[in-house]
């Protein structure tokens, strides 16, 4: 295993490569881990990530995979857990980096979006095309059959893999706020797949697709234009990039992770920032809302509508559904037809559809409501 470096990295990180030895000729997956300041959690997450295996239980041949672990800015002894971690498992393909980002740019999304640059070079670099980039956290431990569902469902088809991201119950003030929220957003998951479904993408499914369990192609990844450089958010930014080309994003249940519940994250805005957003709501007694039931199955079913119409436009270019979608979505049917007609993809189209929506008539029309009510609506719905 060749030595790890340290360095500061310049005004422009490709001035020196990252991860430069060479990568295995068989390699099919290349895992990185952003890490700073995770010295609690690290060995965890190494032990996870060495210890994968198949259906079987069988251990996945190291052969086929490695993980690219940057260190970036630490002030705690990170990078000395991984560099023991590698002497005490020489045998697991581990390849670490130190580097110090100049203020402006000591930020997650540069850092992954270094990490993923170099894990697409790699794969690249032995002619693996369609290798696949998969991404977690220096928080997080990947379930022990991570790797093998990632690389099943891309084998099926798919161009990106979210993964489900699960936390450990605990005692925390704020579980019940967040449980309430990944209730509403399963089920607003599962109205979509029963009015707008996804051949690539069926039921079961769930609704995440977020830095601590992202996997994709290196040819989307590429298509896609690469993650975005963001301070916060990029993976948000980067999965609204794949829907723009009409990527085949799976929302996998098998493929699974557990991440870390701290309130103090390494990001302005984050998990963790939920997290303390819904504590203030607890200790002011303040109400948690959410979109209501009957906006989410008026919008989905448009969108379905809207899809089908995309899908015909080369038989008629101006279908005459497109005024009826429009007025159910409170946005204007001439502007609807021109960007229908210019829209090189349906996810750019709806991307653009939505922000109309959100700037005009429709959050008026359709207000907030306590998401207890919201979630027994929307089940309501789904047992019809």
């Amino acid at each position: 295993m060749k030595p790890a470096s340290t360095g500061v990295l310049p005004d422009t990180p490709t001035d020196r490569p990252l991860f430069d030895s060479p990568p295995s000729s068989s390699l099919k997956i290349s895992v990185v881990v952003p890490v700073r300041n995770e010295a609690h959690h690290l060995t965890d997450t190494l032990d996870a990530l060495r210890n994968q295996q198949n259906a079987s239980g069988q251990a996945i041949n190291p052969i086929i995979f490695e993980v690219l672990l940057l260190a970036n800015n630490c002030t705690d002894c990170s990078y000395d857990v991984a560099r023991r971690y590698q002497q005490q498992h020489p045998d697991f393909p581990l390849l670490i980096e130190q580097i110090t980002l100049p203020p402006a740019r000591a930020n997650i999304g540069t850092v992954r979006r270094l990490l993923m640059d170099a894990a697409c070079r790699r794969l690249t670099t032995v002619g693996n095309s369609n290798g696949i980039i998969a991404s977690t956290d220096g928080d997080t431990v990947v379930d022990s059959q991570w790797i093998y569902y990632t690389l099943c469902e891309i084998e099926n088809g798919s161009d990106a893999v979210g993964g489900r991201i699960l936390t450990r119950p605990d005692g925390s003030a704020v579980r019940l706020f967040h449980l309430r929220d990944v209730m509403y957003r399963t089920l607003v998951a599962q109205v979509e797949a029963r009015l707008d479904p996804h051949p690539h993408d069926p039921w079961p499914r769930h609704f995440q697709h977020f830095g601590a369990s992202i996997a994709v192609t290196c040819r989307m990844y590429r298509q896609a234009g690469g993650l975005p450089e963001k301070p916060f958010l990029e993976d948000e930014a980067f999965y609204r990039a794949m829907l723009r080309t009409d990527a085949k994003v799976r929302k996998s249940p098998n493929v699974r992770v557990f991440t870390s519940t701290r309130t103090q994250g390494q990001v302005e805005i984050g998990f963790s920032e939920q997290l303390r957003y819904w504590a203030t709501m607890g200790l002011s007694g303040q109400r948690q809302l959410a979109e209501p039931a009957e906006a989410v199955i008026t919008r989905i079913r448009h969108r379905h509508r809207l899809r089908r119409c995309w899908l015909r436009r080369a038989q008629n270019s101006q279908p005459d559904c497109l005024v009826s979608i429009a007025q159910g979505l409170l946005i204007d049917p001439t502007w609807l037809a021109t960007e229908f007609a210019i829209a090189p993809y349906f996810g750019q189209l709806w991307e653009k559809v939505d922000e109309k929506m959100a700037a005009g008539r429709w959050a008026a029309h359709w207000q907030p409501v306590p998401i207890t009510t919201a979630i027994q609506t929307l089940r309501a719905f789904l047992q019809t």
